[in-house]
């Protein structure tokens, strides 16, 4: 078997994370820009806080929506007045290299499904465009002088209720599509996240697979669509995209290429080549398909799907097994507790005997469509003091239901072994123990007593778990375009969803 890490396609390729579709205060939302700006620096390395901007088939001869009506066109009222000093802001704060940005704002439509519209900078003070159907809007984009992208979210709903329209969709503009956010999973009708949200349940002509089984050609992205100032809130919603470099641009070329992917929260670095092509591309016909997977992920990986047209053909197992290793990921998790009121945490964590390779925050924030009675929605913060200390301080409220958490908290990647110690500073309380402690399962602290906010160390995994590599050759000799992609999940039920490589058909 071939490792992708040691492949020639990932020349001059990097892996980024981020969030381009989320929500603030600026239209209808919480928080501010600067604290939804804040919080995506903390765990990503590119945004876009999107301004919820027109919406041209709004149904106003219902009475009974009257309240929706109003809503939206008072959001959309502010977004208009916003929009000058929303780009100037979102130009300021773009640093290639460090951090980057780029301009957005959402339409959306009952008829052809919701779009946001994505400016690949703000120089030349690119409009809103409240064009009234999905041709005129991609029509008026193309006459600006900023390049656009128009890139379709919460694809799952039903076409006519705000789901995607594929007869009209054109991957001119749109490379790309969103198939996880908050509003669930829309990689096809079966599988894990339904539809829950008031606007109705997921339906299969809507779906990712049924539109490539249609012979559009996208890749996937996940987004929060986060409406409290928080890009990136764990567990809703992020992508992962292969670039040459952290720019604006390099970023811009690589979701054009679709070399991009879907992820719930875990920073699962997700590789995927196809005779030696990288995930959205499209290859030329061949019979024989050379398949190499290689992922990375953010806790113990439990299986990885490699499908063909829609069907499975392939399923790694990753089994876990004791092994020699001087790497661990562990996951230090803050929160429960039967407070109304919100815990204030401060924790340093000490190494003796290891290193901190790399932090990883999983910092969630406010719900993502919570109406929270706030004022504050840039709460955490976190410092890697030096290769042996790490600092973070946050803010939890109880659980929202028994299904919901909304626990905050970090992994750190470890070089050490079963003798690495952890002394934890946590609100004032030392807690002390040893990797070995944490090889078979998780360990828990309370602040106080029976039902007090509580600490969880998870299990410490091995590199052998999280790390997985294969390669096969699958031959076929398809009459048109077939395609590939491939999946994975992890024991904690973070996902990863790739975006396809294509093969065209055999010539007769």
């Amino acid at each position: 078997m071939v490792s992708l890490s040691q492949h020639p396609i990932n020349n001059n390729l990097h892996i980024y994370f981020g969030d381009i579709h989320n929500h603030c205060g600026l239209s209808y939302g919480h928080g501010t820009l600067a604290e939804a700006l804040y919080n995506a620096r903390l765990q990503l390395d590119f945004t876009s806080v999107t301004i919820h901007a027109a919406w041209p088939d709004l149904p106003l001869d219902d009475p009974k929506l009257d309240y929706l009506v109003d809503y939206h066109k008072a959001g959309f009222s502010r977004a208009l007045a916003n929009w000058g000093g929303y780009l100037e802001a979102i130009e300021a704060q773009n640093a290639d290299g460090h951090f980057v940005t780029f301009p957005s704002y959402e339409w959306h439509s009952i008829t052809y499904g919701d779009h946001c519209v994505y400016y690949k900078d703000a120089l030349d003070s690119p409009p809103i465009i409240d064009a009234p159907d999905l041709p005129a809007l991609r029509q008026a984009v193309k006459q600006l002088k900023t390049p656009a992208l128009l890139i379709p979210h919460h694809i799952g709903y039903k076409q006519g209720s705000r789901g995607i329209h594929w007869d009209a969709f054109s991957n001119e503009l749109s490379p790309v599509a969103e198939i996880f956010s908050f509003h669930g999973l829309s990689e096809s009708s079966e599988g894990p996240y339904p539809y829950l949200h008031s606007m109705g349940p997921l339906h299969e002509h809507s779906t990712a697979q049924y539109g490539w089984a249609q012979g559009h050609v996208f890749g996937v992205i996940g987004s929060s669509d986060h409406h409290n100032a928080f890009p990136g809130s764990y567990g809703y919603g992020r992508m992962g995209v292969w670039a040459e470099g952290l720019t604006r641009h390099d970023l811009w070329e690589a979701i054009r290429a679709r070399r991009t992917y879907a992820l719930t929260g875990d920073r699962i670095e997700l590789q995927f080549a196809l005779n030696e092509q990288p995930m959205g591309s499209i290859c030329p016909a061949s019979p024989e398909r050379w398949i190499e997977v290689a992922v990375t992920g953010g806790d113990t990986l439990d299986y990885i799907d490699v499908l063909h047209n829609n069907r499975v053909i392939h399923r790694e197992n990753v089994l876990p097994h004791p092994a020699v290793t001087d790497h661990y990921k562990v996951y230090i998790e803050l929160g429960w507790g039967e407070k109304i009121t919100s815990v204030d945490w401060d924790v340093a964590v000490q190494l003796e005997g290891g290193s901190v390779t790399a932090v990883e925050p999983r910092f969630r924030g406010f719900g993502p469509t919570d109406s929270p009675e706030a004022d504050v929605f840039a709460f955490s913060g976190w410092e890697q003091v030096n290769g042996q200390q790490v600092r973070f301080h946050t803010r939890t409220r109880p659980n929202a239901s028994l299904h919901t958490a909304t626990t905050e908290g970090l992994a750190l990647d470890i070089a050490g072994g079963p003798q690495t110690r952890l002394r934890a500073t946590i609100n004032g309380q030392v807690q002390e123990l040893a990797l070995a402690d944490l090889l078979t399962g998780t360990r828990t602290f309370y602040l106080g007593g029976f039902v007090s906010p509580a600490v969880c160390f998870h299990r410490a995994v091995p590199q052998s778990e999280y790390t997985h590599h294969f390669a096969f050759l699958h031959r076929c000799s398809a009459a048109g375009r077939d395609w590939y992609t491939v999946r994975v999940r992890q024991r904690n039920n973070q996902w990863a969803w790739s975006s396809p490589i294509w093969v065209e058909g055999q010539p007769r």
